[in-house]
């Protein structure tokens, strides 16, 4: 097996969590945040967001059961069995209440943790969330052909080759992922490749997707929350980000010019999003903030 990528300035470690072994990693000090990857990811899909976050707060990222190197659940799950071992790897961290990044599908495990355990989570930022999105007949098809085939299997294979191609890069990521393929970096394309090459059981989680009810979950989690979404997003569009905000009575923020990958197209601006909100739910005592949108 080959040496597994490490975010800059993160320890990796592993666990077993309810009879799944897990990897994940930590790194910084202060508050605690953790991140949440989407479907097929893994933790190093944050690897230019989480070193930023880092500098202020103690940061967890972590692969899923089945995704990265953390081994499939030995049970079938939904997406509250995903978020029980995210919050029980917290605890053992010592890291609850934490705030709670989740990207894609991510979110919804998120939302999943905020609904069931309200004292684990300080506040919640949703970041280009696919449960909404899961719901369409075509976007069920697609999940379900994904989680099969697992057609990045094969660029993952390739995936130093592909970061420093630009024609690569566009063949993998330009059709859904990012609006412009061409300008992702080479860490960008590594953090979202290295997922795929280990990941054993990437089913189990979509199943578990297209099983999820996103509106209930909406409905039940009272946590201090922010959307943000890429203007651009293809694969998840922007209008189901005002429908998340609308529902959390939550501030949706636009990134202009971004898809999907938002994560690794402006992981700059989408950190100093994440800090902004922290730091004013901290000032309000963490008290909801007023629905607004800004492009």
């Amino acid at each position: 097996m080959s040496e597994a990528m490490v975010v800059p300035g993160f320890e990796e470690r592993t666990a077993g969590i309810d009879g799944t072994r897990m990897r994940y990693l930590v790194g910084g000090s202060g508050p605690p945040i953790v991140l949440l990857h989407g479907l097929g990811g893994s933790a190093t899909n944050w690897n230019l967001v989480a070193p930023i976050l880092a500098r202020r707060r103690r940061v967890l990222i972590l692969d899923l059961p089945g995704h990265g190197r953390s081994e499939p659940a030995p049970a079938p799950g939904g997406l509250d069995s995903l978020a029980g071992r995210v919050a029980a790897l917290a605890e053992l961290e010592g890291m609850l209440p934490a705030a709670v990044v989740g990207h894609s599908m991510g979110c919804e495990v998120a939302l999943s943790l905020a609904a069931r355990r309200p004292e684990a989570v300080s506040a919640l930022v949703l970041v280009a969330a696919g449960g909404l999105a899961s719901a369409a007949p075509g976007a069920r098809a697609w999940i379900r052909v994904a989680t099969a085939l697992r057609p990045s299997r094969l660029p993952a294979r390739y995936r130093h080759r592909v970061a420093r191609s630009r024609v690569l890069r566009y063949a993998v990521f330009g059709w859904w992922g990012v609006a412009d393929a061409g300008a992702m970096s080479e860490e960008a394309v590594l953090g979202f490749l290295e997922g795929p090459a280990h990941a054993r059981d990437t089913g189990t989680a979509g199943r578990a997707l297209l099983r999820s009810d996103t509106v209930a979950y909406l409905e039940r989690a009272q946590s201090p929350s922010l959307v943000v979404w890429g203007s651009a997003d293809r694969l998840t569009r922007l209008e189901h980000g005002f429908e998340y905000a609308r529902r959390l009575g939550a501030p949706l923020r636009a990134i202009a010019g971004a898809g999907h990958l938002v994560i690794s197209e402006r992981p700059e601006e989408l950190a100093a999003l994440v800090e902004e909100f922290l730091d004013r739910v901290g000032e309000v005592d963490e008290l909801p903030l007023e629905p607004e949108a800004l492009g």
